[in-house]
């Protein structure tokens, strides 16, 4: 039977076994709200013996009682601007083989087990007590669990606790009626939880603790409980202008000067590039399910990685990255290329379609559109599984991950952040600038100059990149630059969308004359799009003018 998912938005909130539920049809929105359900569930988490799934904020467990029994498997995934938690939840029934993890949904987490074999690690019982909270016409908004929850967890140490947590969980409603729930049950005496899930509290003393990177100043704030810090101007050291500045805090209680080093090239970079592998491997399920964007995102984290890797190299041992960016440019390339060239394609091919007045479209145009290309995507897809599942792939993903957690740093790296980003910054926007001079001496549209705006395009996504690093030393110049780039490859990504959907138009076209259908309107898409090039190239010379504007102000 096919896994059924769908995403799930919740507060968590822990509460006294005193705790009583305030009126929740005071909720905006809320008309009233339903019986008390209650419910017994057992459940059974599995993990490997390091925990590779819940540390990287993914859980599996088997489920027996209400109305979800069966295996289920939620992925993190963020959700901006609230204290909400967010995951993709994939169920599958238990079927006949109720101690045997379903393969499919091992196959969504082969990427971070990557050989390691799940076990029962933790049994959690819940007693719950439902109530969903209702609109005027019966519309369920959200559902409000009041849980008992007792935990034993399993290996080498056992431990048992047990717990009250309240959980409201977003089934029609917005995310405002969760921040108003979140603060009723505040105001009744609930408390913010400090763990995202069951299994977290149930595992707490086996975890490895997290470790707070040193960052910098906001780093330093958060180690220190309960003090009162706030920014005292650079003492003058005595050098030249352009030296590194230091860091100071006054601190109020107890009172005394802070000194903050200030943050190393090569702790930016890895920051940079650990964030961008995790949303690699988040992506990964994501990529298998088809869910919408994923392969885009996961592509987007993949070109992130190959650049950063080129763009920090002089921070890292010599030819530390080199097989590392190849084997990037494979997986970005040819893996996921051909699948987002498919999806791009069709979605910009019918809307160009539904755009044109009807006596323009002549024959099953759309039709032979979707069918082409959704085939096209289908084939892309298949394939791009098929490679994920091989040891190419995971021999990356282990490389990338030795790279992160311990980079070969070179001596550079021990130099000061903004320095260095200043430097690397400011040579990658010259590459741009290096290429944008030589298309002043080409002929507009012919395959030369399309191949130099390309380039710029590339060179301008490198320099987005690092800029993008570079902002939380460098601060509001970075920001200004990186938006400028993103101008710059967002018009050409554009323009090169064009030159691919030329190429297609023209292939689809020939088909559909061989089939006996009207190529007229393939025709005309394909000229409209090789007009709309020289708008593109109108915008990106404005994007350019705007970029070198924030450029002529970057810190020396």
């Amino acid at each position: 039977m096919v896994a059924a998912t769908h995403t799930e938005i919740e507060i968590k909130l822990d509460a006294d076994p005193e705790f009583a539920l305030p009126d929740l049809s005071a909720l905006p929105g809320v008309a009233s709200v339903g019986a008390a359900d209650e419910h017994h569930l057992e459940a059974t988490y599995l993990d490997s013996e390091d925990f590779r799934l819940i540390r990287g904020g993914t859980t599996l467990r088997r489920r027996t009682g209400g109305n979800d029994a069966g295996w289920h498997l939620k992925l993190k995934q963020p959700v901006k601007g609230t204290d909400a938690d967010s995951r993709l939840e994939i169920h599958k029934p238990l079927g006949r083989g109720v101690r045997t993890v379903p393969a499919s949904l091992l196959g969504l987490v082969r990427v971070q087990l990557r050989g390691a074999q799940v076990s029962p690690v933790a049994l959690i019982s819940t007693t719950r007590t439902v109530r969903n909270l209702l609109a005027k016409d019966g519309t369920v908004l959200a559902e409000v669990a009041d849980d008992l929850v007792s935990a034993h967890s399993l290996g080498h140490e056992t431990m048992v606790v047990s717990w009250r947590e309240i959980e409201v969980e977003l089934v029609d409603g917005g995310l405002e009626l969760l921040a108003e729930a979140r603060e009723l049950l505040l105001a009744q005496g609930a408390r913010p939880s400090d763990v995202h899930s069951k299994i977290s509290r149930a595992l707490a003393g086996r975890l490895p603790a997290v470790e707070l990177a040193a960052e910098g100043l906001d780093d330093v704030v958060e180690t220190v409980d309960d003090l009162l810090i706030e920014p005292l101007p650079p003492k003058k050291s005595g050098k030249k202008k352009g030296g590194p500045a230091v860091r100071t805090v006054r601190v109020e209680r107890p009172r005394e000067t802070v000194v903050v080093a200030p943050v190393a090239a090569g702790d930016v970079a890895q920051d940079y590039l650990t964030e961008q592998f995790a949303q690699l491997v988040a992506m990964d399920p994501r990529v298998r399910l088809n869910t919408d964007d994923a392969v885009h995102q996961m592509r987007v984290a993949t070109r992130r990685l190959r650049t950063a890797l080129a763009t920090f190299r002089p921070f890292f041992a010599p030819d530390a990255v080199t097989a590392l960016r190849e084997e990037l440019k494979w997986l970005g390339s040819d893996v996921l290329g051909p699948v987002r060239d498919a999806e791009v394609i069709r979605e910009k091919l019918l809307a160009d379609v539904a755009a044109l007045p009807a006596e323009l479209v002549l024959g099953p145009v759309a039709r032979r559109i979707q069918l082409e290309m959704s085939a096209e995507y289908k084939t892309a897809h298949k394939s791009a599984v098929a490679e994920l599942d091989g040891d190419r792939y995971l021999a990356l993903i282990d490389g990338l991950e030795a790279f992160v957690v311990a980079p070969p740093f070179s001596e550079r790296a021990s130099n000061p952040a903004a320095d260095e980003l200043r430097k690397v910054v400011r040579k990658a926007a010259a590459r741009v600038g290096e290429h944008v001079d030589v298309l002043a001496g080409e002929t507009v549209g012919s395959p030369e100059h399309d191949f130099h705006l390309h380039e710029v395009r590339i060179k301008a996504k490198r320099a987005r990149y690092a800029t993008e690093a570079a902002r939380p030393v460098i601060g509001k110049p970075a920001k200004q630059v990186a938006k400028g780039m993103e101008g710059i490859t967002e018009t050409l990504g554009n323009h090169q969308d064009g030159v691919v959907q030329r190429q297609w138009l023209r292939d689809l076209g020939v088909r559909a004359h061989g089939a006996g259908e009207n190529g007229f309107t393939f025709g005309l898409l394909h000229g409209r799009i090789a007009g709309a090039a020289q708008h593109d190239e109108n915008l990106f010379t404005t994007a350019w003018d705007q970029t070198r504007a924030a450029l002529a102000v970057w810190p020396g």
